[in-house]
């Protein structure tokens, strides 16, 4: 049986191994112990909110939310920034539970809502997401600053 809970500082070695492999899904080098140090200053200073999927004691997704604020709309929202599940156990609704979890803070929090951005050749995502209730922004134009290019 699944069970979708807050992760907690003891499971960082298995959320680690989890979010280096979706950091490597988006072209990035695998970095475990940067991970677990990045998950570890999260957790400890309460920085994001992480759901995990566990069975059977062994880490099979995650969903990681940061907390953001709606000046239009003066209110809290949830940025879902990360969702991820390891190949051997997707098609099983592990990613819609953990939406779903997200969905649950979103209303717990009294949140306007939840955002999320995924590449557009993310052809497994942009049919979870549509499916899931969230309706894709066509009238925005999000950019990127980055820092180090100065």
């Amino acid at each position: 049986m699944i069970i979708i809970r807050t992760a907690t500082i003891n499971d960082l070695a298995q959320l680690a191994q989890l979010f280096d492999q979706y950091r490597v899904f988006y072209r990035k080098a695998s970095d475990i112990e940067g991970a677990k140090k990045f998950l570890a200053e999260r957790i400890i200073n309460n920085e994001s909110v992480i759901y995990v999927a566990e069975e059977e004691m062994n880490l099979l997704g995650f969903t990681q939310l940061y907390p953001q604020f709606t000046s239009i709309r003066m209110k809290r929202s949830w940025l879902l920034n990360d969702l991820f599940v390891l190949r051997e156990h997707r098609e099983r609704g592990i990613s819609k539970q953990l939406i779903g979890m997200a969905k649950n803070l979103a209303f717990k929090t009294n949140a306007e809502g939840l955002f999320l951005e995924t590449e557009k050749t993310n052809q497994v995502g942009n049919r979870l997401y549509p499916s899931s209730g969230f309706v894709l922004n066509e009238t925005s134009n999000f950019y990127w600053w980055e820092s180090n290019n100065q």
